[in-house]
This record gives structure tokens, sequence and C-alpha cells, in this order.
């Protein structure tokens, strides 16, 4: 059994720390007060900053972007955190335009960290459709991240990236078996496209969670910025109409602190 440490900075950005292994994801460094334009007329305004700038971090050994295009999941600041680390994981497309050490992964491919003394890690990309279906074009390539490694008891950690619930999502999620998911949510949604929704809710979560049943469940990415439609509060209230025991298996990282979890 491995004991693992998150620390939520906000939004998606979480350190993972583990037997001599740091890896952030989507690095969000910004101040809070800019508005951030997603393309085809939408745009959302960071509300909160990060719960700890990046120099109270110690330097990641890889950075895990879900995708590099959109303001909420790599800003400005994360930008120059990039520059200093030495592996960044995401999309092929990203990796193109981020150049450098950048490695690009299509769904179902992998990677692998090594370093001496530490367990390997294999990365496996886990796919996302980031909003309604033929929305890739406009919202561009995401990815999730499989993590296994060495001495897990509960099975692999799985990062779900800005998704929707969708089949090729319920499917994957049913080969990895997760046995802890860091889940983004926050039901985004803007003002242009109405009721549409480009992660998931609560109620796509549970769906999603009920299948596959992980031991934990983390919440991230449902607060600081203007066009997350559902935050915890909403999400809570889902929580207590949940079948069976998933409700329970969500679990709330304070922001700011590290909070210790077994895999």
């Amino acid at each position: 059994m491995t004991e693992v440490r998150f620390t939520h900075i906000g939004g998606p950005t979480v350190l993972i720390e583990f037997e001599g292994w740091r890896l952030l994801t989507d690095p969000t460094f910004d101040t809070p007060g800019r508005t951030y334009a997603f393309g085809w007329g939408t745009s959302s305004r960071k509300l909160t900053g990060p719960a700890l700038p990046p120099d109270a971090l110690p330097p990641p050994d890889a950075v895990l972007l879900t995708h590099d295009h959109h303001g909420d999941n790599l800003d400005n600041a994360g930008r120059v955190l990039l520059a200093t680390t030495r592996t960044t994981i995401t999309t092929s497309s990203g990796a193109r335009r981020l150049g450098g050490t950048a490695r690009g992964l299509k769904p179902g491919q992998s990677t692998r960290l090594e370093a001496p003394g530490r367990p390997p890690i294999e990365i496996t990309a886990t796919p996302c459709r980031h909003g309604p279906p033929l929305s890739r074009p406009i919202v561009g390539d995401v990815i999730g991240f499989a993590l296994t490694w060495p001495g897990q008891t509960h099975g692999p950690l799985w990062i779900t990236g800005d998704t929707v619930y969708h089949r090729a999502l319920r499917q994957a999620a049913a080969r990895i078996r997760p046995g802890t998911v860091l889940l983004h949510l926050g039901g985004v949604g803007f003002p242009l496209t109405g009721p549409l929704r480009y992660t998931m809710t609560a109620r796509q979560a549970v769906r999603l969670c009920g299948a596959v049943t992980p031991h934990t469940i983390l919440p991230v990415h449902y607060e600081g910025w203007q066009h997350f439609r559902q935050g915890r509060d909403g999400i809570e209230q889902d929580l207590l109409r949940a079948p069976g025991q998933v409700g329970s298996r969500f679990h709330w990282l304070p922001i700011g602190s590290t909070e210790h979890v077994r895999l």
C-alpha cells in the first residue's frame, strides 16, 4: 500500500507526492481578476488565486497537463513553470505546440516515468470529450491520465481531465478499475451556449463512479472560476441523492493543505 500526499492548490491544480515522486497537474498560478478567452465567443473570469504560489512548492518531476489551450488548465504563470520542468506529459497536439521535452499522448497510449530509487510509473492517456457530441473541433483535444505503479492496493490513480460523461469514458473506467479518482467537475457552461455542459456535473460523476466503485473520489476543478456552474454546495446536494455508497466515497481535499490518501 502506498501513502500518497495530495495538495489541492486550486481549480485543477494538485501536487501529488509519493515515494520520492512529485507530480503536478494542470498548473494554474495566475492571480485572480483576469478574463480568459476560450474561443468561439466564450470566456471566463478567474475569481480566486492559487492557495500556494509556485515558489512555495518543491520542483515537480513531471507535469500532467490535460490540455494546454484553456487558461483554467494552463495559465501564464503555469507556462513559466513548464519552462523549468523536466517532463510535461500532455496531448499530442499540445506537445507540438509546447515543444521542448513535452511528451504527447493520444487516448490509449502510455509513457513511463523512471528514476533511481523510485517505483516506475506507467501513465496511460484516457479519453475526454470536453463538451457535447461533435464539439471536439471547437474545444480541442483533452486527455486524462491513469497512473499505475508497484504497491498499489486499491487500483490505479485516475485523473479524469475535463470531460463530460460519455461512452468512451465509461469504457475506459471499466478497463482501469481505478482505486482513487481525481475527478474534474464544475459543470462548465457559458451564456452563449445555454444549457450545454463542458465538464461533468455531480450527477454524471455519480453515474460514472457508481459503475466502477473506486475506493476514494477526490473532486477538483469546481471552484475559482466564473464558468463553473456547479460548485461544492450543488455537488453535495446531488451526492445526498446518490444511490448506494457512491456519495460516501467522495472526499474533499482542503485547498492549500496536504491530505494523505492510501492507494
